[in-house]
């Protein structure tokens, strides 16, 4: 990697410099849109105390999930978790921490971060847990509480088409939490399902700018569906 140039040409290159209780920040929503082989890559690394902040921890055995099966992951911030029986069966054993974070909120916490906001108003979670001990403040006669944004010391991001100078494209719902995600790191990188030269992107197409990618490598997709379900035959 050099200069202007982002790519590296392996997965290891692309993690380097992961440490032990450091935190990621996850794009991806439940198994759309994730990183699939940075993922792995940090769980053959066995780095370890990690915080995580992604909607989800993915399923038993994919995406996410695979880092809870020598219990890689200390802490969890998210929204969704309902698809996860592992995750479940540490959260309630005490062996993983759980913050739970409105979706929207989340999503906020992590472009906040990447904009240099330490901090927002919300309404979002007034009256319920999710509000106890956070500052409490009224604007035009309603409450909102303090949340304060939340960035990590890598960014694992998943792209449909990227450049060599790290600018990237999403695609349809595979977009979901990547482009907040994409900002909220010190070091950004992006697994891609095809990496381009420069300016075979349309400025008016990318959705993240390379200023705030470090890294860029491309990736190889299984693409799993979370569930599938299936119509009944009619008689």
């Amino acid at each position: 990697m050099a200069g202007f140039n982002k790519v590296v040409n392996s997965l290891e290159e692309a993690m380097q410099g992961l440490e032990d209780n450091m935190t990621i920040i996850a794009g991806g929503f439940g198994l759309c849109g994730i990183p699939e082989g940075l993922i792995a890559q940090i769980k053959t690394m066995g780095t370890r105390g990690l915080t995580v902040v992604s909607n989800n921890c993915g399923v038993d055995g994919f995406g996410l999930g695979v880092l809870l099966e020598d219990q890689q992951v200390k802490k969890m911030v998210s929204s969704y978790v309902g698809e996860n029986a592992l995750f479940e069966k540490q959260l309630l054993s005490g062996l993983l921490e759980v913050e739970l974070t409105p979706q929207g909120t989340l999503a906020e916490k992590m472009r906040a971060a990447g904009a240099g906001i330490p901090a927002f108003y919300t309404a979002t979670g007034y009256g319920t847990p999710v509000g106890e001990g956070k500052e409490v403040k009224e604007f035009n006669g309603r409450p909102y509480i303090l949340e304060e944004s939340i960035g990590g010391d890598f960014a694992i991001v998943k792209a449909w088409k990227a450049d060599r100078y790290g600018n990237c494209v999403y695609r349809h719902t595979a977009m979901n939490f990547n482009p907040m995600a994409a900002t909220a790191g010190k070091i950004t990188v992006v697994e891609a399902e095809e990496i381009v030269e420069p300016g075979e992107l349309a400025p008016s197409e990318i959705h993240t700018p390379g200023i705030y990618v470090n890294r860029v490598v491309k990736g190889s997709f299984e693409k799993r569906i979370e569930r599938r379900v299936l119509a009944k035959e009619e008689n």
